[in-house]
């Protein structure tokens, strides 16, 4: 992150979008940058080097997710998505292709205000020694394949271990269906959407505090898994 105020650069053509999200980060102690469209954000991103991106899908010059993919290329820190509600499909493309999270239009600033601190705190984790992961009273030892809940080994499978892991590293980040299970079972796999409610279903049996409302491992409905940790 930068030395002074992390620089979030916004890539929009709705200038209403400019008006209301430009001051909310700069109140939040973010430098907030502006460009117009996918062509104009690409030489921002170039530019600028933002510590985190907010990019529209829904671009005039070209579409967002290509922006995305070009971005991939050269810039490796957080970028967040905006997309309509009902463009699930569209979603889930752009997470595959690289976006860190995505926020829906219409928007609370504090929705995605605390999406960006997550995006942010994701990129420093990657960046630090790689320690325990603790969710609560639940804690991954990566080193150890060890898990454990309030100091006790939790018994867990294999592919339970790695479905497990896989979403603590992401840490906070959400992890489409198709990532999730080509990851842990293969290509051939990744449109076995049942395997992975059958093991995410067995972890939290073992892990959270109640089951039927997790607090850890977190359902985005039609997209994927989020991990929740401390």
């Amino acid at each position: 992150m930068s030395a002074l105020r992390p620089r979030i650069l916004v890539i929009d053509d709705e200038p209403q979008i400019h008006r209301f999200l430009g001051p909310a980060l700069d109140a939040a102690g973010y430098d907030p940058l502006r460009a117009d469209g996918g062509q104009e954000g690409l030489r921002g991103i170039a530019l600028w080097s933002p510590d985190a991106v907010v990019l529209d899908l829904g671009l005039p010059d070209m579409d967002g997710k290509d922006v995305l993919e070009k971005a991939r290329a050269f810039y490796d820190g957080p970028i967040l998505i905006l997309s309509a509600r009902d463009r699930e499909i569209e979603k889930i493309e752009a997470l595959d292709r690289g976006a860190n999270d995505y926020v829906e239009k219409p928007f609370g600033v504090g929705e995605l205000l605390a999406r960006l601190r997550v995006a942010l705190r994701q990129k420093a984790a990657t960046q630090a020694p790689v320690g325990p992961i603790r969710a609560g009273a639940v804690e991954l030892d990566l080193e150890k394949r060890l898990v454990t809940r309030n100091g006790a080994v939790v018994k867990v499978s294999p592919r339970e271990y790695e479905v497990l892991a896989r979403l603590a590293m992401g840490r906070g980040k959400v992890l489409t269906h198709k990532e999730l299970l080509t990851s842990v079972w293969g290509p051939a796999h990744m449109h076995d959407t049942q395997y992975l409610r059958v093991f995410v279903g067995q972890l939290r049996q073992k892990l959270e505090a109640d089951p039927a409302h997790p607090k850890i491992l977190l359902t985005e409905p039609g997209v994927g898994y989020r991990f929740i940790g401390d």
